[in-house]
């Protein structure tokens, strides 16, 4: 799972007007692009396709493995994440940001984005914080989420940043265990509501938050690496 955008951008704005009956904000020129999220992505340029499929076939007997574990009662847990998860994290992050955004975000920024979050970065920010939460199997680290106050004011108080698991335990269900490890974190800190911003172009991102019953409710424009990207919130009350 590839969720989410970055843990500290600026607060997004709301797009103003009607919402129309699925949730999405109505434009002129958007409207085709999000049916198409809603329905299960739209089509990616043909070199991201290529590498996104060639990293699930290598994938599929690992997942082959881990399903097979998962079925005989493996231990899969959300806890808080820790210093000692920072290697962990880093790796993570780059796996899942390389599969889920190449073709999106341009090739040069993304690597720098991915350098930036260095296992020291990781250390650092779980140091200074409890917004990091971490999914398990099996006592290894699978995946993570951030979590916090919504950074925009509304009816929405809490949010998620952040939310990805390692590509190879993609597709068991794990992405859901974590989904609801953070609504549960955000209401024992009675924040009430929750919202979660992805790309638009982030179709498998859309698509989950849609399956967990999220609703569009805004969208908004945002510049990464020069590139102009939409990006969504879905949210529930």
């Amino acid at each position: 799972m590839r969720t989410g955008l970055s843990q500290f951008p600026a607060a997004p704005r709301r797009v103003q007007g009607r919402v129309c009956a699925l949730g999405w904000p109505r434009t002129t020129n958007l409207q085709g692009q999000r049916a198409q999220c809603l329905a299960g992505g739209r089509p990616e340029n043909e070199k991201a396709a290529g590498v996104k499929r060639n990293s699930r076939e290598r994938n599929a007997s690992e997942r082959a493995i881990l399903g097979r574990m998962l079925g005989s009662g493996s231990k899969v847990r959300v806890r808080g994440g820790k210093p000692a998860d920072a290697v962990a994290l880093a790796r993570i992050f780059k796996e899942a940001w390389l599969l889920a955004y190449r073709g999106i975000i341009p090739h040069l920024h993304l690597e720098s984005m991915v350098r930036q979050r260095s296992p020291e970065w990781w250390r650092d920010a779980l140091k200074s914080g409890d917004s990091a939460l971490v999914l398990e199997m099996a006592g290894t680290v699978a995946g993570y989420a951030t979590i916090g106050h919504a950074r925009q004011r509304g009816p929405f108080q809490g949010e998620i940043y952040e939310l990805y698991l390692d590509p190879l335990y993609q597709g068991l269900g794990l992405g859901e265990h974590l989904f609801e490890g953070c609504r549960h974190a955000l209401d024992m800190r009675k924040l009430s509501g929750l919202i979660v911003w992805a790309l638009l172009d982030n179709t498998g991102a859309c698509d989950f938050y849609w399956r967990r019953g999220g609703r569009p409710v805004a969208s908004a424009f945002t510049k990464i690496g020069g590139e102009r990207l939409e990006k969504v919130a879905f949210a529930w009350r």
